[in-house]
């Protein structure tokens, strides 16, 4: 099983995502964690946004890269999931076996739920072409 990390400025909203979609459409391949530089608060219409897709995230904790690196974790991938405005602040993390960056757009940015709908798609949508990518036996 591949261990993936989803990392972003807050995650409040897209590395939460990531993680919910990954973790709901393939479990069996992996083990699925997010995390941010400066862990802030759920994003609320996130969370709507991803009941209306029957994927409830609504207890999630947001969690520091700092600490997954202090406690010396290890990823086959690390992806980040800044927009391109911000990554220059997007967390790294050291150590991962493969890094990808996926650029989706900063839901707080929005002051509404059809555009945090939009990137929500957006994301399931990377997801399942990721899953699609991977073959166990592949090293990548």
């Amino acid at each position: 099983m591949r261990k993936v990390l989803f990392i972003c400025i807050h995650n409040s909203a897209r590395s939460q995502m990531a993680e919910a979609f990954l973790n709901n459409l393939a479990p069996d391949k992996f083990e699925t964690e997010s995390a941010g530089l400066e862990p802030g608060s759920l994003n609320p219409m996130v969370v709507e946004a991803m009941r209306q897709a029957g994927i409830d995230i609504s207890r999630n904790k947001t969690k520091s890269v700092h600490d997954f690196h202090k406690q010396g974790k290890k990823y086959d991938y690390v992806i980040t999931v800044c927009d391109a405005a911000s990554s220059e602040q997007c967390p790294i993390f050291p150590g991962a076996a493969k890094i990808l960056n996926w650029n989706f757009t900063d839901p707080s940015k929005l002051s509404n739920i059809q555009g945090i709908i939009e990137i929500r798609d957006q994301i399931k949508e990377k997801i399942e072409e990721f899953i699609a990518s991977y073959s166990p036996n592949k090293k990548t």
